[in-house]
């Protein structure tokens, strides 16, 4: 063998060296065999098979080898990889540098997967059905909210079709339990851990159709109220004051407005009642001052919570997602026996709907911030963290930008090798165009009655559009103000959402069993199976296998809640 030069020599060592400092990864725990039936798709698709596959798969991936107390699930809403990505460049260039080499927090997690998202009545998916499989383990319709799939008219058949979500079941473990949002507490994430509803619309009385009402069925926020006195979510922090508000009275913080319910229900002082010692809350100062109480709900917008570029971050202000998710740990961790938080960052979906990536990528950055300080708050070794997405968005990141260029910026870098690295690329028409751009939305160039042809600036409501008559001229236009509006080749009033996959990343007791391409109710088999408390309740109400695995659809009636 021939002598290495000393340069040479000196890289081996500093390699070898590197490699012994790197911990090895852990071996993937062996799995438990469960037999699923074949089934015909879709026809055979079953709430019990939607189960059963989910528990099976999670079995196999050495999920039962989990030992954790608490878990910790943080939902970003629309945050498909092409969100992540581009946040990632967004976060890295705010600190000065090119961002490309950036990862968010959790990218720095052990374990990761995909997930695949569809319905079962759909391609690409929306929030209600794809959260109520992540919550509960079974795959539902468009618009459920934590009940097996129908249709959203069906409310007498829902009433049977009930579904048992990690929340809900940690809860009648004795473990506490928390959600924390900045959408509305009644909004398709957060409601499918403590509701059912065949409707995700169906938020306050005022939601309900005569014939729903009629048959049973009540609204999603009077159902955060459907636990044994005593019980429920001891955090519960996020907006929709004007879902738990009657008619008859005056928003705390807009004098304008008044709740929103007419069967005459305050359903927030009525959840403080049902917890002794508890307190609701609808601005920073009170939430830190609520730090003692017992429980703690807050309510901190009468809508969805503000953006994180606009909100008021005064006293009197709403508090930003890590605040929240600060404070909800700090509280859970108080009562010691485990506990299972919902974590959602609610907004990066309305801004990619809004057709407007700067606040989709500042919320996503937002999050970040809360998982990474989740992580420093808590052990590896006792509290299981996931991080994932509902579903994807349109959200494009495209062209050859140069490294380290503007992620919000126009492009400057090559289409032909012979062009100048530092000058904005042209379109075939000598046009420049953004990295970011959206295949649909209201970002469509053609003018509209909110707003004339060209670039739009956020917020816009077109109602309608009339056809582009070609690109607009970006040249002169700040491509990266707060307000620009990415390009969007189809016209609509709404960007859609995406049917790719989105991204799992993990870390804790259990997470070394997401792996792999999953559909996406095994999540739920996933994280139970990884908590012993939870796996022991649902052997308790008798859902186990011989290898204490459960697989059988759990009743709600037999989870302790009414």
């Amino acid at each position: 063998m021939p002598r290495l030069l000393p340069a040479a020599s000196a890289l081996s060592a500093v390699l070898l060296a590197a490699c012994a400092a790197t911990p090895p990864r852990a071996a993937a725990p062996a799995g438990v065999s469960v037999d699923v039936p074949p089934i015909s798709h879709p026809e055979g698709e079953t709430a019990q098979w939607w189960y059963r596959s989910g528990a099976a798969r999670a079995a196999a991936n050495g999920a039962m080898a989990g030992r954790a107390k608490n878990v910790i699930v943080f939902l970003g809403d629309g945050m498909s990889l092409t969100t992540v990505a581009a946040a990632r460049v967004l976060e890295g260039q705010r600190a000065g540098r090119p961002g490309e080499e950036n990862l968010l927090s959790w990218e720095h997690f052990p374990h990761t997967a995909f997930a695949k998202t569809y319905n079962t009545d759909s391609q690409t998916p929306d929030s209600a059905g794809t959260m109520t499989a992540i919550a509960t383990g079974v795959k539902s319709h468009m618009g459920a909210i934590g009940v097996s799939s129908s249709t959203r008219s069906d409310c007498a058949g829902s009433l049977d079709r009930q579904l048992v979500s990690w929340l809900r079941l940690a809860d009648d473990a004795g473990l506490s339990t928390g959600i924390v949002s900045t959408a509305r507490l009644t909004h398709a994430t957060p409601a499918a851990v403590y509701a059912h509803a065949p409707d995700r619309n169906w938020e306050n009385d005022t939601d309900l159709p005569a014939e729903a009402r009629a048959a049973g069925c009540r609204d999603i926020a009077q159902q955060l109220l459907d636990f044994p006195a005593g019980r429920g979510p001891s955090v519960v922090l996020g907006g929709g004051r004007g879902e738990f508000l009657p008619a008859s009275v005056r928003d705390p913080e807009l004098d304008d407005k008044v709740g929103q319910r007419l069967d005459g229900r305050d359903l927030a002082s009525e959840w403080v009642q049902r917890q002794p010692g508890a307190t609701w809350v609808w601005n920073r100062v009170q939430l830190h001052a609520a730090k003692d109480a017992s429980a703690v709900l807050g309510l901190f917008e009468y809508d969805h919570m503000q953006y994180e570029h606009d909100r008021d971050r005064g006293g009197q202000g709403e508090p930003d997602l890590e605040e929240m998710t600060r404070f909800a740990i700090e509280r859970l961790a108080r009562d010691g026996d485990g506990y299972v938080l919902l974590v959602e960052s609610g907004r990066i979906d309305h801004a990619n709907h809004e057709g407007n990536a700067y606040r989709a990528l500042d919320e996503t950055v937002a999050m970040s911030r809360a998982v990474r300080a989740a992580a420093e708050m808590t052990s590896a070794e006792d509290t299981l963290i996931v991080v994932t997405a509902d579903h994807s968005h349109t959200l494009g990141f495209v062209g050859y930008p140069r490294r380290g260029n503007d992620i919000l910026g126009k492009v400057r870098g090559r289409v032909n090798e012979d062009d100048d690295p530092n000058q904005y690329a042209r379109d075939a028409l000598g046009l420049p165009y953004t990295t970011l751009v959206y295949a649909n939305g209201p970002g469509y160039a053609g003018a509209s009655a909110r707003q004339p042809a060209g670039p739009k600036r956020h917020l816009h409501r077109p109602g309608s559009f009339e056809p582009a008559q070609g690109r607009p001229d970006l040249s002169a236009v700040d491509t990266a103000h707060p307000d620009f509006m990415q390009e969007a080749l189809v016209p609509l009033t709404s960007e859609t959402h995406g049917g790719d996959d989105v991204g799992i990343w993990a870390r804790g007791p259990g997470s070394e069993s997401f792996r792999g391409t999953l559909e996406q109710h095994v999540i739920h088999h996933l994280i139970v199976q990884a908590t012993p408390s939870l796996r022991a309740r649902l052997c308790a109400l008798g859902t186990c296998n011989s290898d204490g695995v459960p697989v059988e659809l759990p009743e709600r009636a037999a989870s302790g809640t009414r």
